[in-house]
């Protein structure tokens, strides 16, 4: 009777401490960009699947989009199921006021990773971010140490409207202005997709208008460039006739730098999971969060100095 009293208590404790485990499962919305939106967001995706899992005391719940409507329908149901916390990597900076607000309403956390949106700090608890103003900055300041005597300037931007097109898009078009040897030849959305930054320098090269620089907002982008180039027959490069520039530190892309067929990269960081994860719990402790603002240190590689250890160091994928 001893042994089953004991059996019994035994099995009650495993029961309570299974219903504790299960009471301490923290349920995240995560609404984020398409891995195959770019290697960066491919890379972005696989950390926060990795942090935010099962094993490490997390419920996720996730959905991609490029379109921001179907992201802040998408955030507004994770609402309504009742997650604890919101992580936004939003396709547009405008637009998400109401489902923010609707979030703190309802008592759950908003964590912004990647790209900040344009609202009022009280209504996210951290952005943990790239700064995309200052990554366009330090890409125009290489251009400018170049002392060119003329910028002819196929500019292929990125979504419309996001965080990153914004920011990478900014400290061009303040150069531009304000320098009359400056000049933008064609300034156009590819979406950050290949094929159609391929199809905007196909065209300018069947205008026969000159350029001497592609400023291409991800590294995908700039790939499509380059291979409209190729086929054309028009060198690219260190020793080339048309200076190639992207973004991101594709580990591909930072090679193409080592070999001197691109000039530029600009690194973005996709690795914010593990910051976001260390603030969570500090909320679930009951402790605050004394920095709003986590910004990712990032800087600019230039195929004249880059180096294999940098590539190995810094560049994501394979």
């Amino acid at each position: 009777m001893k042994k089953f009293a004991r059996l019994l208590v035994a099995m009650l404790v495993i029961l309570a401490l299974g219903c504790t485990a299960a009471l301490a499962e923290i349920t995240v919305g995560i609404v984020n960009n398409p891995p195959s939106e770019s290697g960066y967001r491919e890379a972005n995706v696989k950390d926060f699947e990795k942090v935010f899992c099962e094993e490490n005391g997390y419920k996720a719940l996730t959905f991609y989009s490029l379109k921001n409507d179907e992201q802040l329908a998408a955030a507004q149901q994770f609402i309504t199921d009742g997650v604890d916390y919101l992580l936004i990597s939003a396709a547009e900076t405008t637009g998400w006021d109401a489902v923010l607000q609707s979030a703190q309403e309802n008592g759950i956390g908003v964590f912004l990773f990647d790209r900040m949106i344009a609202c009022d700090e009280s209504l996210y608890n951290a952005a943990v971010v790239s700064d995309m103003a200052n990554q366009g900055k330090l890409a125009v300041e290489w251009l400018i140490s170049l002392n060119l005597p003329e910028y002819n300037i196929i500019h292929i931007q990125g979504a419309m409207g996001s965080d990153a097109q914004i920011g990478r898009t900014g400290a061009l078009d303040e150069k531009v202005a304000a320098d009359e040897a400056w000049k933008i030849v064609v300034q156009q959305t590819a979406t950050w997709d290949e094929a159609e930054a391929k199809k905007i320098v196909e065209s300018v090269i069947n205008s026969k208008e000159a350029f001497n620089i592609i400023y291409a907002e991800n590294d995908g982008m700039a790939k499509g460039a380059v291979a409209a180039l190729d086929e054309a027959g028009i060198t690219h490069g260190v020793e080339g006739d048309v200076i190639v520039m992207g973004f991101d530190c594709n580990k591909w892309a930072l090679r193409e730098l080592l070999a001197g067929n691109w000039n530029y990269d600009g690194q973005c960081s996709p690795f914010q999971a593990e910051v976001i994860n260390g603030l969570i719990q500090k909320l679930e402790n009951g402790e605050t969060i004394e920095e709003k603002l986590i910004i990712s240190e990032e800087r600019g590689f230039d195929a004249k100095t880059i180096t294999q250890e940098e590539i190995d160091t810094f560049g994501l994928g394979e």
